[in-house]
């Protein structure tokens, strides 16, 4: 269970065709950055506690690739894919995104890790190709989605932090 003091998702709509996200999580932003773009760690967090994630590409480098796909428990699947443009380690992560079903609607997440007494600050923004893509993906349930998966990180993190601890002793 991610701890009492951690706070929540935010999702608000800056513009037209923008989608703000902040969240802060209870650990050094090196720890947040790793556990974004370790393939190892992406199927412990990406997603909604329903679906399994397996990484199927994960290249985290300019002009790099990414492929996670969902594995519902009747076997259905289904994907998200994108490109890394900018990697700059731990502050900034610069990419694409689309969901597959939905191919051609593409945004570009601008995530950003900003850390203050041991805590990270992290804000995505998302810029879409139009204002009826950005609704079409809050309609799509993404907040719901998105803040369980950012649960699933929050515990992830203390999982790692406990690892760390341990380890140190």
């Amino acid at each position: 269970m991610a701890a009492a003091s951690e706070s929540k998702t935010k999702v608000t709509l800056p513009s037209d065709r923008e989608i703000l996200i902040t969240r802060e999580f209870d650990a050094p932003r090196d720890l947040v950055f790793k556990a974004m773009t370790d393939p190892d760690l992406i199927g412990r967090w990406w997603g909604p506690r329903n679906y399994e994630t397996v990484v199927d590409k994960m290249d985290v480098r300019p002009g790099g690739t990414w492929r996670f796909i969902h594995r519902q428990a009747d076997g259905t699947e289904f994907a998200f894919r994108g490109e890394y443009r900018e990697v700059v380690p731990p502050e900034r992560i610069v990419q694409t995104f689309e969901f597959e079903p939905m191919a051609g609607h593409i945004s570009v997440e601008t995530a950003t890790f900003t850390e203050r007494d041991g805590r990270t600050l992290l804000t995505v923004r998302s810029l879409f190709a139009s204002k009826e893509d950005r609704d079409g993906m809050i309609q799509s349930g993404m907040e719901k989605g998105l803040a369980e998966t950012h649960d699933r990180f929050a515990e992830l993190l203390a999982e790692l932090r406990e690892e760390a601890r341990s380890g140190a002793r």
